[in-house]
């Protein structure tokens, strides 16, 4: 059984809920345990609690939840980037599978709404990734 670390971002909540329900039911139905659950407050905050959970001796990979909607600016887009780039260093320095399943950016809320299948995708992905490197 893989056991896995999920980090959730509570900004866009009405969004992200649904993602970790999704990213729930995608382990329940590949038989992975989610070992712990760390709510952060933002994607942009994910890599630090994605670090934790891959230091673990008992979590084989980590998927992260989250929503990056647009706004007025570019922001999404740099934390979109810093986001994706931070967590794959973390995933290369542990050596643990550290799966993106962040929607956005340049995207509206209702758009994000219709992408909640990407926290199943996370699991999928880091479940996948344990089966290839072991």
């Amino acid at each position: 059984m893989v056991s896995l670390g999920l980090v959730v971002a509570r900004f866009n909540s009405s969004v992200t809920e649904q993602m970790e329900e999704a990213a729930r039911d995608a382990a329940a139905e590949r038989d992975a345990a989610v070992v712990e659950t760390i709510q952060v407050p933002g994607a942009y905050d994910s890599p630090l609690a994605a670090d934790r959970l891959a230091r673990r001796d008992d979590v084989d990979a980590v998927a992260v939840v989250g929503a990056i909607v647009t706004g007025d600016t570019d922001h999404d887009r740099v934390i979109a980037d810093a986001t994706a780039k931070s967590l794959t260093e973390v995933s290369l320095d542990r050596d643990t599978p550290v799966c993106f399943g962040v929607s956005g950016p340049g995207m509206s809320g209702a758009e994000a709404r219709e992408r909640v299948s990407k926290g199943a995708e996370a699991v999928y992905a880091a479940t996948d990734m344990v089966e290839a490197l072991a």
